[in-house]
């Protein structure tokens, strides 16, 4: 494949057609910084409607095929073929689209998690190993300006040494049993056979503890875990609390919920050390507390005062202007062209590009496993080989 420096990334999707959160969300995300170009995809695996959807995005006809097996054999022949391929299925179907063209060399960002199950992650990140391609995974939230921040100070030792974090993520959209009235984003999350052994806890649970070891720079070793099912019929988990404990000697909780009636994303996390805590939440998210021991706290906003160079060089607009999820996730991309440019030029991805990739993958895999496995044994501690 032939490129131009100068040329934005050209860019492919798997999944993602009309009617699809996600891939919408995507697309802008990719977009907002310009620094791709959408030319082919496999929107659906309804050849009509991927079809439909291409032409929704006037995408030439030819580029939008009916697999994504063929779709990474043919743009993997062409000169002007796709350098990156976002994809954006259910679960089930990360491992088998991005088996398929990082073996033909071409970029992955994929939607997490990174596969369904476990063994699909080990078997991946091989793959990806052998690959002379990146594989990239969108955790949302990691691309907040002010998360960047908490995790700096927390490596500058501004809160001392850790003790304690608490991360919660609670929703309320599956309160009742949706995925019985036709509601397809429901529908796929709780079957386990396209989600994976974890409801809730897959879902929005693997989000909770990816954030919580970005910023503390740390991964339990193990944890106790209690899954449980409140809407009667519902085959996965939809509400789960886990304990943590960390060979430093750090201890942690998570809850992730789904039934939280009155919640829309609550997702917050709290970091306390000998020194101080850090409080962020995702509904405010361009503020961050920072609260000293024995000392008045500070507000802390994104692109205002006592902001951090790692937070701004992702910020867009100056302080006060709100910046949110779609920004949060747009960063990402730009963080993944940064990368990919850096890799089609020989160069070293530069120290502040920071993206998750095969190694955060399997710790959320990993972490999803223990917890099932935990909740099956009556809370058992269990630990998390990574």
């Amino acid at each position: 494949m032939e490129r131009q420096g100068t040329d934005r990334i050209r860019l492919g999707m798997v999944g993602g057609g009309r009617d699809a959160f996600i891939g919408a969300v995507h697309r802008i995300a990719a977009r907002l910084d310009d620094r791709y170009a959408l030319v082919a995809g496999c929107f659906s695996s309804s050849a009509e409607k991927s079809r439909s959807s291409g032409a929704d995005l006037g995408l030439d006809p030819d580029r939008v095929y009916v697999s994504f097996a063929e779709m990474a054999e043919c743009e993997a022949a062409r000169s002007d073929g796709i350098e990156a391929v976002s994809i954006v299925t259910p679960n089930h179907l990360h491992a088998a689209a991005a088996r398929e063209f990082l073996t033909r060399g071409i970029h992955v960002i994929c939607d997490k998690p990174m596969t369904a199950t476990l063994e699909e992650a080990r078997a991946l990140a091989k793959v990806a190993t052998e690959s002379d391609a990146l594989f990239i995974l969108t955790h949302t939230y990691t691309g907040y300006p002010m998360i960047r921040q908490a995790g700096e100070m927390v490596a500058a030792g501004e809160l001392g040494a850790l003790r304690l974090v608490q991360v919660e993520y609670a929703q309320d959209w599956l309160t009742e049993p949706v995925e019985q009235s036709g509601a397809k984003q429901a529908a796929w999350r709780v079957d386990p056979a396209q989600s994976g052994a974890g409801g809730c806890i897959g879902d929005i649970g693997t989000h909770a503890f990816n954030l919580a070891c970005t910023v503390t720079r740390a991964i339990p070793s193990a944890l106790s875990a209690d899954l449980h099912t409140f809407v009667p019929g519902r085959r996965l988990d939809d509400n789960a609390h886990v304990m943590m404990r960390y060979d430093s000697g750090m201890r942690g909780m998570l809850w992730a919920s789904q039934v939280a009636a009155g919640c829309e994303n609550g997702l917050r996390l709290r970091v306390f050390g000998t020194a101080g805590g850090l409080d962020w939440s995702q509904e405010d998210p361009n503020v961050l507390w920072h609260r000293p021991y024995g000392a008045a706290g500070r507000r802390l906003t994104r692109a205002g005062a006592g902001s951090s160079a790692a937070a701004g060089r992702l910020c867009r607009v100056p302080a006060g202007h709100p910046e949110g999820y779609l920004e949060a996730f747009a960063n990402l991309y730009s963080e993944a062209a940064a990368a990919i440019e850096a890799h089609h030029k020989g160069q070293t991805v530069p120290a502040e590009v920071q993206y998750a990739g095969t190694a955060e993958g399997l710790a959320g895999l990993v972490f999803v496993d223990a917890c099932v496995r935990s909740s099956r044994q009556n809370g058992d501690w269990v630990a998390l080989e990574i």
